[in-house]
């Protein structure tokens, strides 16, 4: 039987009884209704997993005893970063989701010149914080121990203004002749989305200034969370553990 992930921010110690944070703790006890003697696994973030045992489970209080620390690692030996433009209603939350199972390694939201979403002081903070939980709860159910970063939000041109023309980088356009499969195998790459209207001639021209190559998955026009997902794919198949 599949035992319950749960992910805590705490100093985790093999042998040792603690108390949930209260996060955790609502989960365990009012949405699980789990109940004392149960067995989660429970990580931090910073590799490997424990298993636990609970040993308190009440309004107030969940505790925990940790019985065994498995140094378990299921990241892609490639190293993805998925650069977003930030897309309306949950179709962002989608492909952070769908991007933490496939198994990026950071998440960098953009503001483009054709995002149609509104975000600043105490809504991006917010909405950077629904993010973040997106990320937690994507690593609980698939199996991961670490936590891709998630980048604060900046506007197009001070992304690229901040990047290495060295790296390595992705955009998909439908138009050009070129895949994924004709380029060289990459340990690490960046990919490159845009927003539903798509990147400007001026942020595509940019980007191809600082390493980006255009590619294409095929003659059809994906929507912004299709191409994300489809693109992690593609670059997981050729060079990742997806091959």
């Amino acid at each position: 039987m599949r035992k319950t992930r749960i992910y805590t921010s705490q100093l985790l110690q093999n042998q040792t009884r603690l108390a949930l944070d209260e996060e955790a703790a609502r989960h365990v006890a009012r949405v699980l209704r789990m109940n004392p003697g149960d067995r989660i696994v429970l990580f931090n973030g910073q590799g490997g997993e424990y298993d636990a045992r609970l040993t308190q489970v009440d309004k107030h209080t969940v505790s925990v005893q940790l019985e065994g620390f498995n140094d378990r690692d299921i990241e892609s030996g490639l190293d993805i970063e998925l650069v977003q433009a930030i897309s309306r209603g949950d179709r962002m939350d989608i492909t952070i989701q769908k991007a933490v199972e496939l198994g990026v390694g950071s998440i960098q939201p953009l503001f483009t010149s054709r995002c149609n979403v509104k975000l600043a002081g105490e809504r991006l903070i917010k909405k950077h914080q629904h993010w973040h939980k997106i990320i937690i709860s994507a690593c609980e159910q698939c199996g991961r121990t670490s936590l891709p970063e998630l980048h604060q939000p900046l506007d197009f041109q001070a992304w690229i203004a901040a990047r290495k023309i060295a790296d390595s980088g992705l955009i998909l356009d439908p138009l050009t002749e070129q895949t994924c499969k004709a380029l060289d195998p990459q340990d690490r790459i960046s990919l490159l989305v845009g927003p539903e209207g798509g990147l400007s001639e001026q942020e595509i021209d940019d980007a191809l200034a600082k390493g980006f190559t255009r590619v294409r998955l095929g003659p059809r026009v994906l929507r912004t969370e299709t191409a994300a997902l489809a693109i992690i794919t593609a670059v997981q198949t050729l060079w990742g553990d997806f091959s």
